[in-house]
């Protein structure tokens, strides 16, 4: 018989120091099956948000008008989105054990996963997710030969990520800055604009051209 695996994610937490950003989740692995040790598991995850199983506050809505419509049509339109994917190698056990499992993270508004975080700014509580695990599990039949099974779709674990663990996380790789992504072509121009100008920053660039257009908006 092969082993039977369960998934939980017991917590999260903010690296202390990594290169690029990222959440550290707290992966158990339980083997229904002890009697059949687990040499090792290639384990990858699909992450998805939950979106319908929190409440929103009239501030988060209006914010969360691009990602879901109008509230009024929330019923349709609120479903599960697709966050990331990650992986990880779970080391040889028999019952249960624990690893992290990093889970890199985006601060790019064009990814929608990200409009809905920065929606719930402010808010309380946390963000529902659901993880879906997929992989490899390897392990030794009776006979002491190596064996190769695959992971089926249907083990999955939830979790309630705290909304204050992702402000941390913002906090320490993005501190009092958002990040933005521009076609060539746009960012081009922009440059050309702040240097025939002679602004020293990117944020008084964007400011000016702000200013402008609200002048140009009253008159």
């Amino acid at each position: 018989m092969m082993p039977d695996l369960e998934f939980a994610i017991l917590g999260a937490a903010v690296p202390a120091y990594a290169a690029a950003p990222m959440l550290l989740f707290r992966l158990q692995v339980s083997n229904r099956m002890p009697r059949e040790p687990v040499q090792s598991v290639a384990v990858r995850t699909q992450i998805q948000i939950e979106a319908t199983r929190r409440r929103y506050s009239p501030a988060a809505q209006a914010r969360l008008l691009e990602v879901f419509g109008e509230p009024a049509r929330w019923g349709e339109t609120v479903r599960p989105l697709l966050w990331t994917h990650a992986g990880t190698v779970v080391p040889a056990f028999s019952e249960r054990t624990e690893v992290e499992l990093p889970v890199p993270c985006t601060y790019d508004f064009e990814v929608v996963s990200t409009k809905y975080f920065a929606a719930l700014e402010g808010e309380e509580g946390a963000i529902p997710l659901r993880f879906f695990f997929s992989g490899t599990v390897f392990y030794e039949s009776e006979e002491g030969r190596l064996q190769v099974a695959p992971i089926p779709w249907s083990k999955e674990a939830a979790f309630d990520l705290p909304l204050a663990c992702w402000r941390e996380l913002i906090a320490h790789f993005y501190p009092g800055s958002a990040w933005l992504r521009l076609q060539r072509q746009i960012f081009d121009r922009l440059a050309a604009y702040k240097m025939a100008h002679g602004l020293p920053t990117w944020d008084e660039t964007v400011l000016r051209l702000l200013e402008a257009a609200e002048q140009e908006g009253r008159q």
